[in-house]
């Protein structure tokens, strides 16, 4: 049986790990390249990694910090923030990065995913969204969550997947911060509608939200969060221990 995976996402602006609510408010947590080292010796599967406002300001990701950080882990990385081109795919990955993350990019030229699943691969290839409820109905969302594109959120994940994106990021903007648990319904629904990895991210709260998480939507494949981890709320070890009393299969 597939391990159910445990990432940790490391979210930088201005070269430092930073956590907020709803994706506001940002605080300052901690050096990136030291917390990357902290998860890689103590359980996670995976690490993601986000330049948050490298779209938003127009620039490229900050690759000085992703080099150091891939220098430091020895597990997956994903990193994500301000691609728009194969060119920047080649960078990242160059730089350490074992898949790409891309979001604003796709939106903005789909055939982006295409070229570069083409390129490097699907499983190179992640696509990341940002989906918010509006009037009732999932809407995509870019720029770190400022821009409303008016797309509906499970079409524009199935054609990002059927462009060539071999894994989807969900991110619940609805939840995000908000430590309530994941937001079930968009989960089951992306699921339902791809037959890709599918990580869930955004509302991670306690252990007992992945246990959750990982019970009531089976296909799902890992659950990704920040705070809770970060500020030592829920321990890796012990929740993928806790993942295997609950039959819940997890790599220890």
């Amino acid at each position: 049986m597939i391990t159910k995976r445990i990432i940790p996402c490391l979210d930088v602006r201005n070269g430092r790990v930073v956590k907020g609510v709803n994706f506001h408010n940002l605080r300052d947590v901690e050096d990136p390249v030291e917390l990357a080292g902290y998860y890689s010796e103590n359980g996670a599967d995976e690490l993601v990694f986000y330049d948050i406002t490298a779209s938003a300001e127009g620039r490229k990701l900050f690759t000085d910090i992703l080099s150091r950080t891939a220098e430091r882990v020895f597990i997956p990385l994903t990193v994500g923030g301000g691609i728009n081109t194969v060119e920047d795919f080649e960078r990242v990955l160059t730089h350490g990065a074992d898949k790409v993350s891309v979001n604003s990019g796709a939106i903005k030229r789909p055939e982006l995913i295409y070229e570069a699943a083409k390129l490097y691969g699907s499983q190179c290839v992640v696509i990341s969204a940002d989906i918010k409820r509006v009037d009732g109905a999932f809407r995509v969302f870019a720029k770190g969550c400022r821009e409303d594109t008016g797309l509906e959120g499970i079409s524009w994940i199935k054609r990002c997947v059927d462009l060539g994106a071999g894994e989807v990021v969900v991110n619940s903007i609805d939840t995000d911060g908000v430590k309530q648990g994941f937001d079930l319904e968009l989960l089951s629904a992306v699921c339902d509608a791809v037959n890709v990895p599918v990580i869930a991210s955004g509302g991670a709260g306690c252990l007992e939200d992945f246990i959750t998480l990982f019970k009531r939507v089976e296909k799902v494949d890992a659950g990704l969060a920040a705070s809770v981890f970060h500020f030592r709320e829920v321990d890796i070890g012990e929740l993928k221990r806790e993942m295997l009393r609950n039959g819940i299969p997890a790599r220890i």
